[in-house]
């Protein structure tokens, strides 16, 4: 899909030639300087009449409105023109419309904050995507091009160009969780890892048994020795700052599909675990996005990737594994899958020397219990990198919120026959998981881990991924590239002279 960014006042807005056409109504818009038009009178008195209510989202429809080229058009109110608020509206008109077979889009939005107009096109997104790939019969987006139309689109170009971004990354990530386990294997999703890198500034390279193997990456293997397809270790990296600068690491949980092994999950709605490779997804999604942008940092993406099957050879609850960090550890139950794999990237994370180590998870069940489906669990050993976490959560509508840390968490992973259990019990079940995770940091290095098992896909008759947190990752990695520049800026003569004297 085609976003094209336009200077359009509403007057010139009722001369674009389009399928249809959704007016954003935000509460000021009573004083807007194009209330005297045909358009806006018509919207005026709509909202006079209480003909659409005031909430925000309430849409009203009409067909061939004299003046208007667009075939049908969608007033929407957005209430104060928040992010938050305009992604809620234009939902709501996306619905409303049912576009079909459209093709063209015109979503005229005014005096739109970048926020919102980042909001504005993933939700536009959101509302037109459609599953394919396993599905021959089944119709693709027709909608071809959505113009936006802005008071000064100029100064938004920036704002776009991110925006777009950002909607390419999630849609890829949606894309590949979506799609069945038997066409997302391990080996599938690296090959897919490797054409992200064709053309672009990326390097891929794929470890497979023996690499692994090699490597000492037991906790890995062992998730991996009950399935026929082969482990796959996608390690990607993103240079666009100097070589000697240190690199952000991202390690993304690719478990293509978990039975929970031995310690086999209930059938219901088991076919939802081929979302398990959630955190793979998002960290792919996110490379994809910075392909596109080619900010000023440098990123490495790490993402282990193998199925987790009941096999005779699979690992059976009680055995005992060496990580390759050297510490064992004692699988009491086969299901905490996850945090296996992901204990030996983090360990392999540290040759990178990284600058900030992100860990991305479908990891408990335990914290969809204690967030729900709206925020992502965050841990994290840093204020500061917790804090920008969750503050580009919170500026991309792709929320996580801080979990504790404790070090009495600990006690439940003890282990009689091991330096630690990989499962503790039910109290707390995502806290102690992001504790079994942290024992393979080092405490110098800053880090945090995103459980995002409530927020990587939907249930029910909407069941899909969602391709979190895609922008949330990315939001960071693009604030992290401004305080690095903000660093880099050489202080002026006359304050460096006065910092040096103010040292003796």
């Amino acid at each position: 899909m085609d976003f094209e960014l336009k200077t359009l006042t509403l007057p010139q807005a009722t001369d674009v030639a389009a399928d249809a056409l959704i007016l954003l109504w935000p509460d000021r818009a009573d004083a807007d300087a194009d209330a005297n038009t045909d358009l806006a009178q018509w919207a005026r008195a709509a909202v006079a009449d209480a003909d659409i209510e005031q909430a925000v989202g309430s849409v009203l429809l009409a067909h061939r409105l004299p003046g208007v080229q667009a075939r049908k058009v969608a007033l929407v109110r957005s209430g104060d023109g928040s992010p938050a608020a305009t992604r809620k509206a234009v939902l709501a008109a996306m619905a409303a419309l049912k576009l079909g077979s459209a093709q063209r889009l015109l979503l005229w939005a005014g005096d739109v904050s970048a926020g919102a107009l980042a909001a504005l096109l993933q939700a536009t997104a959101e509302a037109s995507y459609s599953y394919t790939h396993t599905k021959p019969k089944a119709k693709a987006r027709t909608l071809q091009s959505v113009t936006v139309g802005v008071r000064d689109a100029a100064a938004l170009q920036a704002a776009l160009a991110q925006a777009q971004a950002c909607v390419k990354g999630v849609e890829w990530a949606k894309e590949w969780a979506n799609r069945p386990p038997n066409h997302a294997t391990p080996t599938r999703l690296a090959e897919a890892a490797q054409q992200l890198a064709q053309g672009k500034r990326l390097q891929v390279e794929v470890l497979g048994p023996q690499e692994v193997a090699k490597l000492g990456m037991g906790a890995y293997l062992a998730v991996a020795q009950g399935s026929q397809e082969p482990l796959r270790f996608i390690v990607l990296k993103y240079q666009g700052a100097p070589k000697a600068s240190a690199p952000v690491v991202l390690v993304g949980k690719g478990i293509t599909f978990d039975t929970g092994g031995i310690s086999l999950k209930p059938g219901p709605e088991m076919d939802e675990m081929k979302f398990d490779m959630g955190g793979a997804a998002a960290v792919l999604g996110t490379f994809v996005a910075l392909a596109e942008l080619q900010p000023a940092l440098n990123v490495i993406g790490l993402v282990p990737c193998c199925e987790n099957m009941p096999d005779g050879r699979a690992v059976k609850p009680g055995d005992v594994v060496t990580s390759l960090s050297g510490q064992t550890i004692e699988i009491l139950n086969t299901d905490a899958e996850g945090r296996l794999i992901l204990c030996d990237a983090l360990t392999y994370a540290a040759r990178f020397k990284p600058r900030a180590l992100i860990d991305v998870a479908t990891l408990t069940g335990a914290c969809v219990i204690a967030l729900g489906n709206l925020r992502a669990g965050l841990y994290s050993n840093r204020d500061e990198l917790a804090q920008a976490l969750q503050a580009a959560g919170d500026a991309t509508l792709d929320p996580c919120w801080r979990m504790p840390l404790d070090d009495e968490y600990e006690e439940g992973l003890k282990s009689n026959f091991a330096d630690m259990a990989n499962i503790a019990g039910r109290p707390a079940g995502s806290v102690t998981a992001a504790k079994f995770l942290q024992k393979f940091v080092a405490p110098e290095q800053a880090w945090a881990h995103l459980d995002i098992a409530g927020v990587a896909w939907k249930s029910g008759a909407s069941k899909g991924a969602t391709g979190r947190p895609v922008a949330l990752l990315l939001q960071y990695l693009l604030d992290e590239a401004a305080r690095m520049a903000k660093e880099s800026v050489p202080m002026p003569k006359a304050a460096a002279a006065g910092a040096k004297r103010g040292k003796r």
